[in-house]
Formats: structure tokens, sequence, C-alpha cells
């Protein structure tokens, strides 16, 4: 049945491919031969299949391992440089008509406070949110088609889009929302979307119906086969993720691969990003209920294994993590984190105000402002990144994928995280994070090897801190 061409979802996330990779990859994991053959095969840094990379994932011999995170580091750095993508998530409204075990938002919840943002509150939190310095937003919602309907998504877009205060201005909005038809994936594209998301939560059919046993997300098939009708109803770029926990993540890493091998051979057109979020504390939900939860030993690994398998792809780590953890996960693979986030409905304009904080979808590890977030970065070395001119300029879906898998990202992103990273600096950055930034931008520019490119961004930077704004190549 196994067939990644095909567009249904038990043929393209075939269970018995699942299974036989997991034994293939448990019979070889010490294979020092087949590892060996993997890794050169890796090294040309043109990806590998989902059986290799199960392999690598299951091996446990420790010289190997360390060849493994030292591959992923090499990757990142050759697709991504050392740029890192700064975004926060929105939440609209946590009203929701399904059943999901692992979700506090589930219809059966009746202590959470429901909560569904009035275009004028989403104007105030957006505000918020600029005044922060953020220019990206993931917006997301529960499903439940009498609140959350598609024109209330399609109007918060465009009440988001409208909004410019002082210098800031949302120049990219993902929308993280419910699985949906092709009519409506239109109708997201033509309001300009940039990225959509839609987590699978587990690619195990069986759990998936256990873990959604009411309300329309129940639909295996559906939910599995939306990013088909996604890319048909015109959206170029499509991000995938699993819940890791609920399921063996054995299980879930195979079918995520499977799921961007599908996209691939599909539409010539693998996953925009990856999500790696692992299963959090929420009101009335207890992530030691659920046995599949992972260390981050092997959290780490996965994300060295993902980026191994699919260089192309951005990969996203939120503040559902540790600033310890999320410091790991950057040197092997991450390129776009969260920062300054919050889960609730509302929040950003009130921060203080609990009622919002009882209204979150699942605690926030990570609690530190976005300019503390930007700081730390900066420190590590690593070049925060407000850019989005690539999907403004039109260079999405194949076009961006050419770009990436070409290895040219640095000639575009790279300036382009610089002029941004300048704009938070002159407007919303503490002193130390201003002095820390402005002698990162110094050094940077160094590296730019087009000479053309550098002369530009030089001038680029100089406008900016005399006050011009909005500069992209």
């Amino acid at each position: 049945m196994y067939n990644p061409k095909s567009h249904k979802a038990e043929e393209f996330i075939s269970n018995e491919e699942v299974l036989d990779t997991l034994k293939y990859a448990e019979e070889n994991k010490n294979n020092v031969e087949l590892v060996d053959k993997i890794l050169e095969k890796a090294k040309k840094m043109k990806g590998i299949t989902h059986r290799e990379a199960a392999v690598l994932l299951d091996c446990t011999i420790p010289e190997k391992v360390e060849e493994i995170y030292k591959l992923a580091n090499d990757i990142k750095l050759k697709y991504y440089g050392n740029r890192i993508v700064i975004f926060a998530p929105l939440y609209l409204s946590n009203y929701c008509v399904n059943g999901c075990v692992y979700c506090p938002y589930h219809y059966k919840n009746k202590h959470i406070p429901r909560k569904k943002m009035t275009q004028e509150e989403i104007k105030k939190e957006v505000i918020a949110l600029q005044d922060l310095g953020h220019k990206r937003l993931a917006i997301e919602t529960g499903e439940d088609p009498v609140n959350n309907p598609i024109e209330y998504i399609l109007d918060s877009i465009k009440t988001i889009y409208s909004i410019k205060h002082k210098n800031g201005a949302i120049r990219r909005v993902n929308v993280n929302i419910a699985a949906t038809t092709v009519e409506n994936y239109k109708k997201l594209h033509d309001a300009g979307i940039g990225t959509y998301i839609l987590f699978q939560e587990t690619y195990n059919k069986k759990s998936y119906e256990e873990l959604h046993p009411t309300g329309p997300k129940h639909n295996y098939d559906y939910h599995t086969e939306a990013m088909d009708r996604a890319m048909e109803g015109g959206i170029d770029d499509v991000g995938l993720g699993v819940l890791f926990g609920l399921e063996s993540y054995r299980y879930e890493f195979t079918g995520l691969l499977m799921h961007a091998e599908h996209l691939e051979a599909a539409f010539g057109v693998g996953p925009h990003t990856i999500s790696v979020p692992r299963i959090r504390p929420a009101d009335d939900i207890n992530p030691d209920e659920f046995s599949n939860a992972i260390n981050d030993d092997i959290f780490t690994k996965i994300v060295a294994c993902i980026r191994i398998a699919v260089p192309y792809t951005g990969m996203i780590v939120s503040t559902r993590e540790s600033k310890e953890t999320r410091e790991k996960v950057l040197k092997l693979g991450i390129s776009q984190v969260s920062g300054g986030s919050k889960t609730s409905v509302g929040g950003y304009a009130e921060p203080d105000d609990k009622e919002y904080e009882d209204s979150a979808q699942f605690d926030v590890t990570d609690r530190r402002s976005l300019d503390e977030v930007i700081n730390w970065l900066m420190k590590l070395g690593y070049v925060p990144s407000f850019c989005t001119a690539c999907y403004r300029a039109g260079r999405v879906g194949a076009d961006f994928m050419e770009i990436c898998k070409k290895q040219q990202i640095h000639n575009f992103c790279h300036p382009n995280a610089l002029l941004t990273l300048k704009e938070y600096l002159e407007d919303y950055a503490s002193p130390d994070t201003k002095a820390t930034g402005d002698a990162l931008i110094k050094k940077e520019v160094e590296t730019i090897d087009n000479p053309t490119i550098k002369e530009k961004t030089i001038e680029y930077l100089d406008r900016i801190s005399k006050g011009e704004r909005d500069f992209r190549f």
C-alpha cells in the first residue's frame, strides 16, 4: 500500500511501512558499515530517506552519535547560516468543539475561561506585539465553526496587516488553524498568509482516533490530507509537526519524514517548516499521564536527525522548551524560535492580567522577554532575524526551495536579517542589547561575499540608523 505520491493518508503514511522501518532500524542501529554509508550520503547535504534517518536515530555508538550531531550543525550552517528567525504566536480564540485528550481547549473542559477576541482587541494585541519589535506572527484558534468560522480568521488577518503603529508593522502572518477545505485554503491564500501550519499530533491512526475521540478532528484521513488540500488551494508554504509524547517517538519521527517525502513526491515542494513540540503541562492536562513523553537526550537527537534528513526545511522550537534545551538544539538544526510568547487568548496588551493566563493552551517554560531572547541569541553568536523579504518578494514555495537547496540563502537572507535586526536595535532594544547588536552587525557585514550586496547592506544600515525603514534584497 505504501505510495509516497498517493494523496490518500493511509498510503503515503503506511502503517506497515512505518513498522517495517522501525524493525529495520532496530536491527541495524549498530551496524557500523551501514551507519557509515548513511553518514557518507548525508554529508552530501541532499537529505536521506526516512528509513536511513531511523537507523541514525536508533544508533547508540557514541562516536557515531557525535558525528550525527556535528553533521547536523554543519548542515544547518550551510543552509541557514547563523540566522535565527523570530516570531510570536497570537491566540485569537480558545473556543473548540473537539475532544482532544491532551489539550485544555477540549469542549468538556468547563473551568477554563473561553475567550474570543474582537477585532478591536486584536488591534490592541498587535500594537503591543509591534511595540515589542515583532514582525512575524503565527495566529492560532480552536476549531469551532460557529465561534471561529473562516470569515473570522480572514477578518483577523486583514486587521493584523492593516495596523501600522510608530515604526511597527506585522509583515507576515502564518496561520495555524484546523484542517479545512480547498475553498477555504484558497481564501487564506488570497488573504496573503505566509505559511499554513498544522500539527499532525500523531501519525499512528489508532492512537490518533483514541486521542481525538470526538469532534471533526477525529477524522484521521481528513486531517492528515490537509496539506494536500492546502497546496491544491494555492498555499505555497506548509509547516508540519507532531506533538512528541503522545505516541512512540520512533513512530512519530518516521511518519513525519514520510509526510515530508510525500509532499516532495506529490508536489515537488517539501515542508517549509517542521516543528518539534513536546507535550507540556496545561489546565487539566498532566503530561505524566502520557507514557511516551521523551527526555532531553532523545529530543535533541530527534532534532539533529530531522535536520540531516530534511536539510532544506526551517525547524522551529517554541517557548514550550526551556532556555537550556533551546540552547542545545540551536546547534543541531533549529532555525526559528518564538520569543516573549503568550499562549493565552490576549495577554500581550495586558501582560499582568491573570484572566488571560487562565486561558492559556499550555505552560510557557521560557518566560524571558523578547529583548532578553534577542540579547541571548546574539551573545551565543546568532543573528536574530525579523526578515519577511522572501514572502513579500514572492520567493515562496518552489522558488524559495530552489534558493535554499542551492545553498544560496546567504546572499539574500543574511543581509536581510542584518537589516531587520538593525531596525529592532534602533526602535526597541535595551541599551545593552543595542550595543551587543551593533557590534555583531559590524562583524557579520564582513562575512558577505558579494561586494555589491555588501556595499548596499552598509548603505541600508546607515539609512536605517537615520530613520528610514523596510529595506530588503
